[in-house]
C-alpha cells in the first residue's frame, strides 16, 4: 500500500497545490526565464492534473456505496434470520423426533448460531444449505403440519438477494482498495511536483518576502487556516 509522501489532509494538500498553481501563473512572466520547462502549458496542465484528481478522488464516495450495500446486507440478514428462527421453532414443535435431521438437512446445525453472530459468510451458507434442503417433499410436510408456505418461499429468496450484495459489497470493497491507492499516488505525484517549485521558487525570491511566502507550502497551508 502507498503511503503518503505529505502530513496533511489531502483535500489541505491539493487546495494549497492549487493556491500555488495560481500564484506560479501570477508570476509566470518572471519564473518561465528561470527554468525552460516551466511554461504556459506546464503550469495548465498541472493545474489540470490537481483539478482532475480532487474530481475523481474527493468528489466520488466510493465509501458511501459500500456502507449503502452493508446497511442492505445487514437489513436482509436481519429478514431472513427472524424468518429463519421462528420456522426452526414451528419445526422443533411440529415434528418433535425428526427436527434435529430436519435441522441439520436445512443447515440450521451448521450454521445458524454463527449467523445469528452476524457471521456474513455463515449466513449465506445457512440460506443456501436451506435453499438445497428444503425439497418439494419437505416444504409439503412442513406445510402440512400448518406453517404458512410464505415464510418458506421468504427464506429461500433471502439467499440469492444475500448473494447478490455480498458480491456488490465485496467488489466495492476491492474499488475501495484501489481507488484508495491509485489516489494516493496520483496525490503524492501532485505534491512531489508542487514542492520541488516551491523549493526553486522560494530561492529565486528569497529577498522578496511576500512572494517568497507565496511558495512556501506549510505558510500557504497555514493562511488557508
Amino acid at each position: 500500500m502507498a503511503k503518503r509522501v505529505y502530513g496533511y489532509k489531502d483535500v489541505e494538500m491539493l487546495t494549497a497545490s492549487k493556491t500555488i498553481t495560481n500564484s506560479f501563473t501570477d508570476n509566470l512572466n518572471e519564473l518561465s526565464k528561470i527554468r525552460s520547462n516551466w511554461t504556459p502549458n506546464y503550469i495548465m496542465g498541472l493545474a489540470v492534473s490537481i483539478d482532475s484528481a480532487a474530481d475523481k478522488y474527493l468528489g466520488a464516495d466510493s465509501k458511501k456505496e459500500l456502507r449503502d450495500a452493508t446497511v442492505k446486507m445487514s437489513d436482509i440478514m436481519t429478514k431472513a434470520l427472524r424468518d429463519l428462527s421462528f420456522l426452526k421453532i414451528q419445526i422443533d414443535v411440529d415434528f418433535d423426533g425428526e427436527a434435529k435431521e430436519i435441522n441439520r438437512q436445512l443447515g440450521y446445525k451448521v450454521y445458524l448460531k454463527r449467523a445469528r453472530n452476524r457471521d456474513q459468510q455463515a449466513f449465506i451458507q445457512l440460506l443456501y444449505a436451506f435453499k438445497k434442503g428444503m425439497t418439494d417433499e419437505l416444504k409439503e410436510r412442513i406445510v402440512d403440519r400448518g406453517t404458512d408456505p410464505q415464510i418458506i418461499e421468504s427464506i429461500i429468496s433471502y439467499a440469492d438477494k444475500a448473494k447478490e450484495f455480498n458480491v456488490e459489497q465485496e467488489g466495492l470493497k476491492g474499488t475501495t482498495k484501489e481507488i484508495s491507492e491509485e489516489a494516493i499516488i496520483a496525490f503524492n505525484e501532485i505534491y512531489k511536483e508542487i514542492m520541488g517549485i516551491c523549493k526553486i521558487a522560494s530561492a529565486y525570491y528569497q529577498y522578496e518576502e511576500l512572494k517568497r511566502d507565496q511558495f512556501i507550502f506549510a505558510k500557504v497551508i497555514k493562511n488557508m487556516k
